[in-house]
């Protein structure tokens, strides 16, 4: 790992407390007397969520203390995990669909995308380290969405319109102050340009579909 991102598994252990937040209100807070709206599959994919969250968070402390080979297992492990989790998102999708809650498809589908475009070039790029690492980052920015978009709203009374546009504007500081970090450093940020551009388009669809 670069060493300039030796401490990247620690700013990754805040997903933690923010996923905790998000969620409290509609799925911690009522363990473990859940409602009708709380099915098995919200839990299935609840437990496959936090197992991918665990694997972003564990990867970058795997390679700052050299368990190379461990890190290597997990990275394979992920496979199956990244695909479980954009299986999960189908029935959401489905109940969504049945509903007639169209626009409400967006978040599904477009964090899904995204999810799969980061990842897919992380893996692509897997013998290239630097690139991977990036793209791994963008990924684990993707979680923001139903986190913030949750702790707007259910903890600060904020509207879904102000919520998302914060979300937006969260994420676009983290991606522009690691391009700053690594011209610094004078390392290659091209992968956060492309995050750039993935997450601008999101913001655009968005505004379309609820504007």
């Amino acid at each position: 790992m670069d060493r300039t991102y030796k401490y990247l598994g620690y700013f990754l252990l805040l997903l933690i407390p923010l996923i905790f937040a998000g969620f409290y209100k509609t799925y911690f807070h009522p363990f473990p007397n859940f409602g009708k709206n709380i099915d098995a599959y919200i839990h299935i994919h609840a437990i496959i969520a936090a197992t991918w969250v665990a694997i972003l968070v564990v990867q970058p402390f795997l390679i700052v203390q050299k368990k190379v080979a461990l890190h290597r297992a997990v990275g394979k492990l992920s496979y199956v995990v990244f695909h479980l989790l954009i299986i999960s998102f189908i029935p959401r999708i489905v109940k969504t669909y049945n509903a007639g809650d169209f626009p409400y498809l967006f978040f599904p589908l477009g964090d899904g995308s995204l999810l799969i475009l980061f990842y897919v070039l992380a893996i692509y790029y897997k013998r290239k380290t630097a690139k991977h690492m990036r793209y791994m980052i963008a990924s684990a920015l993707v979680l923001l969405g139903p986190t913030v978009g949750r702790i707007g709203p259910n903890l600060l009374g904020w509207s879904e319109l102000l919520t998302q546009n914060v979300q937006y504007g969260i994420i676009y500081f983290i991606l522009i102050s690691l391009i700053l970090y690594d011209r610094k450093n004078k390392r290659k940020f091209q992968p956060y340009l492309v995050a750039i551009a993935g997450f601008i388009i999101h913001q655009i669809i968005y505004h379309i579909v609820f504007l």
